[in-house]
């Protein structure tokens, strides 16, 4: 039943792949520019995976993009008559093509916008929906595909420029309001294009720049006047078309490059770049390069070109030679527009070429021959300076020379060094030269460079020169021959005995000179002498082989021979003496002390037999015990164990403790033998188990000797003395600061001040009564916070003490009287307060005071019936109470 409205709607919703339209007409500017956007031709496929190529049956004028765009190729002017070519379309699989005419005209100038110029801008449509009622289908029309919006950079205007106007077709049946949003409108940067919201009109507010922004990308919209969205919005691009408003900028404003001299025609040099802001794809910004000028002009105008597009300098003459220019500067110049000298905008640079040296110039000698002299036997010395010229630059390793002796110096005493200053060789001598051999050397020397010559050239005559030297003779040193002598001789040699003759030789042939002088330089043990004309050695004292100046059995003296030439010279030798051992020397016992125990066993001592001389004079060695005194071999006996070793022991059971000399006769294996009696000092000691010395013994043992003894006992003594002395002065410091304490200083006269003595009772019979009421609670001192050591004599001893109660302190009067009579009213009104008028608390005085209780004391009321004149017995602490009290009646 409803196959056939499916069937019609399948037919209607059917896609067919090509140009919407045959013929397409566009209205463009009358001045086409290079590059410029044209128009969007719209091509339809219906598989969205073909590949289309788009093409052009006017090349030369017109290109078509991948994207459909058309672009000019190049500037021209339309004529007023319409300009026709063919669009083509071509399936790259399938090679299917597909064709299409575009009809351009240029648009008519204007001087203003009349109501009938603004019926001729076109209109964009919203897409339109359709729906069948009498179908359960409904059919959506295709989305356009809105042609972009080609808009010149740099209007001048009128603005606000008006562009398309934008229109739904459902604006019949209902009122519409339009908008656009997108960067350029709603977004940064706003306000460029603005759109009327009842018209649909969209223009633009102010010149654009396609070097800040080349295209926009809008979306306009269609409400109704309660906002709800009437149509889909549609997408709208303005393109901002390129004009020539951008001059070419070089990167740099002076390019440098080098070039080797004589490089051959067609040699890179350097490339120098230019950028132009305008679209690099269009004329604007498609630059050429030429050359301007170059300077200096030789030897050629024309020693370098440029290729126009890359910018790539190249040598195009042959020529170029360093030593003649070593720089040129070229003036370059970009022109936009491919170079059009007319409508192209221009911009110039510098190129500075510097010619690089290469080595074509070898080194030449400023005289064939040099000349120089030396002192024989003179090293490290410089003969002769060797100057050449090379032309090349210097300071390179093609002006930088070396040199090397081609003859002449078989025995290399000469060496040729390079100034790096000045390229100079030097010609220094590195081997002593003796004028007795060689009076004269000529040297063949050649010059070359670090790096080879350049190819084809050859290295002229003036690169070798000849360099005669001349040897200057000079007083030489004697020499003694030979040196060291060696001379083999037993020692024991008697003093004044002739022991060889050294002598020595003067090389200086050719000078007229007297005999040699010798004398003694060095001779340690002071055994030698020296004939100071023919060299003879004669002794002055014995040749001892065990002396500490012989080392390995060899004895060093060195003799200074001396000529009389100007200056005068010396020379040294070494006569050594290797001596020959004799048996002169007897052997001895080592060591010389020993300790045993007084039993037999263990009592066995290790003793050692020590001859200076050496074999066959020395060991093996015999050792035995003499028969006098008797003693010695009935109470020792000796062993040898091996031919320097031997063993002492007791030969009877018990020996009492003490020291004892035993003598031992050692003979050496000489011949004639040699021997000696050595006494060997064995202290015999009481042992412990372990065969040691007890401590007793073994400070008898130790043989301390008297003077030993008194140094121990002086050095107690004086330890005692210093400890008595400091315990004398501890003491003396004691009393003194006691001494201190007692004596108080004149400012402490009683006259002047307030003292305060510690808590006293009244009297003797007063002790068992609380006395604290009238003593000052902020000033009383606590015995337990005094001071040790600082209290006074009279003061009362520590111990306990029966404790007051104390009552509320009271706060401290500003006059003594006022004190006094507070604490008397305190006192009369307080029931634990003393019956007695005792009103003052005292510090205790000590006991056996010559005065009498202050008990008895009345008030001051009956103060006249006392007699106070002993005060003035007491000394200057109570001369004011005598004053006071000690005066009778005044």
């Amino acid at each position: 039943l409803f196959q056939a409205p499916i069937k019609a709607a399948c037919e209607d919703m059917s896609c067919k792949t090509g140009f919407p339209e045959d013929v397409h007409s566009a209205v463009v500017s009358r001045s086409v520019h290079g590059g410029q956007p044209l128009l969007n031709v719209r091509f339809r496929s219906c598989d969205g995976n073909k590949k289309i190529h788009f093409g052009s049956s006017e090349p030369e004028d017109f290109r078509v993009g991948e994207d459909g765009v058309v672009y000019a190729e190049r500037s021209f002017q339309l004529s007023s008559e319409p300009t026709e070519f063919v669009v083509s379309a071509q399936d790259k699989e399938t090679q299917q093509e597909w064709q299409m005419r575009v009809k351009l005209t240029p648009e008519p100038a204007f001087t203003g916008t009349s109501e009938k110029d603004q019926r001729k801008i076109e209109e964009i449509i919203f897409p339109w929906q359709q729906y069948k009622h009498s179908s359960p289908l409904k059919r959506q029309k295709r989305d356009w595909v809105i042609p972009p919006i080609n808009l010149p950079e740099n209007s001048k205007g009128p603005f606000p420029q008006e562009l398309v106007r934008i229109r739904s077709d459902r604006d019949k049946s209902l009122s519409l309001r339009y908008s656009v949003t997108g960067p350029g409108a709603d977004q940064p940067p706003t306000g460029i294009f603005i759109i009327n919201p009842i018209s649909g009109q969209l223009s633009v507010t102010k010149p654009l720049d396609r070097e800040q922004i080349a295209s926009f990308h809008l979306r306009a919209h269609a409400v109704d006047v309660n906002g709800n969205q009437v149509e889909n919005p549609i997408d709208i691009v303005i393109n901002v078309i390129d004009m020539n408003d951008n001059r070419p900028e070089f990167l740099h404003q002076v390019w440098n490059g080098t070039v080797p001299e004589g490089s051959k025609p067609g040699t890179y040099v350097m490339t120098v770049t230019a950028i132009d802001a305008d679209d690099p794809n269009a004329q604007n910004g498609m630059l050429r390069y030429r050359i301007l000028s170059q300077a200096p002009s030789s030897p050629s105008p024309n020693m370098f070109t440029i290729n126009n597009e890359t910018g790539d300098i190249i040598t195009v003459a042959a020529g170029l030679d360093r030593e003649k220019v070593q720089q040129y500067t070229l003036i370059i110049q970009a022109t936009d527009m491919e170079g059009n000298p007319t409508y192209g905008l221009s911009n110039t640079a510098t190129a500075v070429i510097a010619v690089t040296d290469v080595n074509d110039n070898p080194p030449e000698f400023t005289a064939m021959t040099f000349y120089g002299e030396v002192p024989e036997n003179r090293v490290d010395v410089i003969v002769a300076n060797l100057t050449v010229t090379d032309k090349d630059q210097p300071h390179t390793p093609a002006w930088n020379a070396m040199y090397r002796m081609t003859g002449g110096d078989p025995t290399g005493r000469f060496t040729i060094l390079t100034d790096p200053n000045s390229n100079d060789g030097l010609v220094t001598v590195v081997k002593p030269i003796d004028f007795e051999t060689n009076r004269m050397f000529v040297l063949t020397v050649a010059a070359e460079n670090q790096v080879p010559l350049a190819k084809g050239i050859q290295h002229p005559p003036q690169s070798t020169a000849t360099v005669s030297i001349t040897v200057i003779d000079v007083n030489e040193s004697p020499y003694f021959v030979p040196n060291p002598k060696l001379v083999r001789q037993e020692e024991g040699l008697m003093a004044g005995s002739m022991l060889t003759t050294f002598t020595a030789q003067d090389p200086d042939r050719y000078m007229q000179q007297t005999s040699l002088r010798y004398s003694k330089l060095s001779d340690p043990a002071n055994w030698l002498k020296i004939d100071p004309v023919n060299g003879q050695i004669t002794t002055t004292a014995v040749l001892d082989r065990e002396s500490i100046y012989v080392q390995n059995n060899m004895y060093n003296a060195t003799f200074l021979a001396s000529d009389n030439g100007i200056p005068p010279m010396s020379g040294t030798g070494t006569l050594q003496i290797y001596l020959l051992d004799i048996n002169d020397n007897a052997p001895q016992v080592h060591p010389k002390e020993a300790t045993t125990c007084e039993t037999l066993q263990p009592n066995a001592i290790n003793i050692t037999a020590v001859d200076p001389d050496i074999d066959p004079n020395a060991g093996p060695f015999a050792f035995e015990l003499p028969d006098i005194p008797a003693s010695i071999k009935r109470n020792w006996t000796i062993v040898r164990i091996s031919g320097d070793h031997a063993q002492l022991s007791l030969r009877i059971r018990f020996l009492e403790a003490g020291i004892y000399d035993v003598p031992i006769v050692i003979t050496d294996s000489g011949n004639p033998h040699a021997s000696s009696t050595s006494l060997l000092k064995v202290k015999v000691c009481q042992c412990d188990l372990n065969g040691d010395c007890t401590d007793v013994d073994r400070i008898v043992g130790a043989g301390l000797g008297t003077g030993a003894i008194i140094a121990i006992l002086l050095c107690i003594i004086i330890l005692l003395i210093l400890v008595l002395m400091f315990v004398v002065w501890m003491k003396r410091r004691d009393k003194e600061r006691q001494a201190k304490q007692l004596l108080i200083d004149p400012e402490d006269d009683v006259r002047d001040n307030i003292l305060k003595y510690d808590e006293e009772g009244g009297g003797e019979e007063d002790q068992d009564y609380d006395l604290s009421q009238l003593q000052q609670p902020d000033t009383v001192e606590p015995d337990a916070i005094k001071p040790v050591g600082i209290r006074r004599l009279d003061e009362r001893p520590i111990h306990a003490e029966p404790q007051y109660p104390v009552r509320s302190a009271a706060p401290h009067p500003g006059d003594i009287g006022d004190f006094i009579n507070e604490g008397l009213k305190a006192a009369d009104n307080d029931p634990t307060a003393p019956p007695y008028d005792s009103l003052l608390v005292f510090d205790y005085e000590g006991s056996g005071s010559t005065a009498g209780s202050l008990s008895s004391l009345n008030s001051s009321s009956s103060g006249g019936e006392q007699d106070y004149d002993y005060l003035n017995d007491w000394g200057p602490r109570f001369k004011k109470l005598a004053d006071m009290y000690g005066g009778g009646d005044d």
